[in-house]
Parts: structure tokens; sequence; C-alpha cells
């Protein structure tokens, strides 16, 4: 059942977005006049489809991506007729180029958008300051002398604000030594930290974690609800124990079957105490009957402003990850992932729910994006460089030298596929 889970929503999330990537070319060549031969969701074969005012709708065998193909879009195929896209100016070319990369983002903007809206947990972490709130013992981070309470200033030299900057900077720096300036009882201090190597995957771990305020996202006990528990509510101090992780909290109340306990809670400005008895459960547990997450629901116009901020350091991210992969700062295999973990992730964001199904979906697209805007000849931003550079030259470069072009870029390609399939394997295997 797992693996048809998997399948399902890999196919479902690569095949929205590629749809509303090939939707993007195939509206602005239409917009233009451009005869389209065929719109594809896949590759190879031909499995299903229909024909429709000249052009073929159809899903293929290689579920890998999609293509739309144009009239007259190679040069051995013109014959002049002005609905040929070669017939087309060139920043017509360009905007058919760049209408999927484009529908990507929007695409991207409008889930992560969405989900902001109704509500999920990891909202809130691109939210965190920079402050540690818990230090794994034995970690690079507790050899390093770093403790609750201490607010990270910068990295390396550069300065940092947001927890999701110090956990970059961690992840992207596995086995070398990064400076840290942080604050600690007003005073600035400095030390060096060496995250390990984590074995499967190659990225750093630090063993350093965010201060979060957990808060009771939705109750789903009745006995609870009568009891004062609502959503928004942040659980301080269990029995008089002050306590901050969830799993801390769940351990308490799970050992606590049949026994009555005291929760305070932050409600506003209000700390109030509710007693509770967790019921006895079929494993003998005890039943919590809250859900705690860092958890935030936004409005339309905060969603999507967030959404965009979001989007913006996702792209960010990737270029600052291709610098490191070329500089040799971190490891191909952590950094770039294949089909098989792309429908692993997606297969365990959709058994956790639509909202991380949609997220993920959100993150894919604007990654299928950005990486088709890159000046690698195959790829959209390869025959936008292309076209640029006719546009200097104020000529067309000759047939020979696109086809070599297209040769190398496809080869290119087909390596990099390889590579990423063979990291899955690799880390889908273990260590």
């Amino acid at each position: 059942m797992d693996l048809l889970i998997t399948l399902a929503a890999f196919l479902f999330a690569l095949g929205v977005i590629v749809f509303v990537h090939e939707l993007g070319h195939y509206l602005v060549a239409k917009l233009f006049g451009v005869r389209v031969l065929t719109f594809s969701l896949g590759f190879g074969k031909r499995l299903w489809g229909f024909r429709r005012r000249g052009t073929d709708y159809r899903i293929s065998l290689v579920p890998l991506g999609g293509y739309v193909r144009m009239g007259g879009e190679l040069p051995d195929e013109g014959t002049g007729d002005p609905g040929e896209f070669l017939s087309k100016s060139r920043w017509q070319r360009v905007l058919v180029y760049l209408a999927g990369p484009a529908m990507n983002v929007a695409l991207a903007i409008a889930l992560i958008a969405a989900v902001f809206m109704a509500g999920i947990e990891m909202q809130a972490l691109q939210e965190l300051p920079a402050v540690v709130g818990s230090v794994e013992d034995g970690s690079a981070a507790a050899a390093a002398g770093l403790a609750p309470g201490d607010r990270i200033l910068a990295l390396g030299g550069a300065p940092v604000a947001k927890w999701k900057d110090v956990q970059f900077a961690f992840s992207t720096s596995p086995g070398r030594p990064v400076e840290v300036d942080y604050l600690r009882g007003g005073q600035r201090r400095r030390t060096v930290l060496t995250p390990a190597v984590m074995p499967r995957y190659g990225y750093g771990d630090a063993g350093v974690f965010p201060k979060i305020s957990l808060r009771v996202c939705e109750v789903t006990d009745e006995d609870w609800s009568r009891a004062g528990f609502r959503p928004g509510d942040e659980p301080r101090v269990v029995d008089g124990r002050p306590m901050t992780g969830r799993a801390e909290i769940v351990d308490y109340l799970e050992e606590s079957a049949g026994v009555e306990v005291r929760i305070e809670v932050r409600r506003g400005d209000e700390l109030l105490t509710i007693p509770v008895t967790p019921a006895i459960g079929g494993d003998g547990k005890g039943r919590v009957g809250f859900e705690l997450a860092v958890y935030r629901r936004l409005p339309f116009g905060e969603a999507v402003v967030e959404s965009v901020r979001y989007n913006v350091d996702v792209v960010d991210k990737s270029l600052q990850i291709l610098a490191k992969l070329f500089t040799r700062e971190i490891s191909a295999k952590s950094s770039l992932s294949g089909p098989i973990e792309i429908a692993a992730i997606s297969g365990q964001a959709a058994r956790r729910g639509w909202k991380d199904l949609l997220f993920v979906m959100g993150f894919l697209s604007i990654s299928i994006g950005f990486m088709n805007l890159l000046p690698i000849p195959v790829l959209d931003g390869g025959h936008v460089a292309i076209l640029a550079v006719e546009g200097l030259l104020r000529r067309d470069m000759s047939i020979l030298v696109k086809e070599r072009l297209t040769q190398v870029g496809f080869m290119m390609l087909m390596t990099l596929m390889a590579v990423v399939i063979f990291f899955d394997f690799a880390k889908s295997l273990g260590p």
C-alpha cells in the first residue's frame, strides 16, 4: 500500500507541475499564432490522447517530463510559413521559452500561499529567530560550547537573523569548521563549530536546535476540550516541570495514563492551569487529547507575501548550493535528488496529509522552474541564451553549431540524470 501511495503521489505531483509548465509554453505560443503540433505529458511512445485543431494532446510512456512541439521549431523544418516558430521574432520566441518556468513560479506561489492560508507547521519555522533552544549531548554544537539561550549573530562572518539561515549554513558545511559569533548574557562571544558529516546523505549535522514555542493546533478529544484546552494554547509547565519539546510533553502525558496532570498554558497574556486525566489507550499509554505544533494560519494577502518570500528564499538557497557544489564545499550526493528520492518524499508527504503534499509540490515547482532557466542547451534557459547571443551577433548561428550545442546539452542532462539516480540508490541503501 505504501508503494502505491508513493507512486500515485509522485505521478500526481510531477504530472501537475509538468502540465502547468508545458501549458505556459503552449498558451504563449498560441498567443503569438504559432502552430502547436504536440502537447505531451511524458516522453516516448504515445499511450493515449486525442487530436484537436491540428494538435495531438497525448500522454506518453516515460512520466519524467513533457514537451510542446511547435511547427517549424527546428531549422530544417522551416518553410517560411508565418505560423512556424522560427518565423516569429526573437523576443516572441524568448517569451515562449520563458513562459514554462514562469508558470512554475506562479504555481509554486499559489500552492505555498494556499498551504499558508490553511495553516501548516513549517511556516513558523521560517520566522524563528536564531536562538538556540537545545543542544544534543556529544554533538558538534556541544563541543563548541553552545548552550540553550545563545543568540547566533553571524556564521563565517555573515550575519544571520533567522534559524533557517543557521540550519542552511551548518547543513552545507559538513566536516568543515564554521566560525560562530553569538550573544550570551549580553556579551558577544565566538567559537568554531565543525558539523558532523551524516554518512547516508553527506550533509552537515551540528546537533543544535531552535527555541520553539509549541502551541495546540487542534484539540482531538472532547474530554480535553471540556477541560478547557483551546487551539493556540501554549503548554509551558506540566505538573510543575517546565517543558519545551513536543516529545517531552507527549511522553510525559502517555506515561500518566489514568492519572490527573496539571498543565500550565499561556493563552494570550494569561497563564492558565488546566487539570486533565489522560484516558488509558489500547496500548496502555495515556491518550493525548491535543496536537502540538509550531503552527500558523495566514490571511490571503499575508499568505501571498510570505509565499513569494519563501520561493525567493528557495531560489537564493539553490544558487548558494550551486556555488558550493562548484567550490566543492558540499558533495553532489547531499545536494542533488533524483526521481527515486523525489518519489519517496512525495509519498511521505501524501501520507502526512494534503497540505504537506501541496507544500512539497510548491517546492518542486519552483525548483523545476529554476532548473529550467539554467543556461544549458536543451533547457529553456539554454534556448534563451542562444537567442540572446544571436541577438548580440545580429545573425543566426549555423545549424551545425546549434546541433552540436543541443547534443552537448542532451549529454549533460543524461549524465546528470544517471548521477542523481545513482545517488538515490546509494542513499536508499544506507551508509
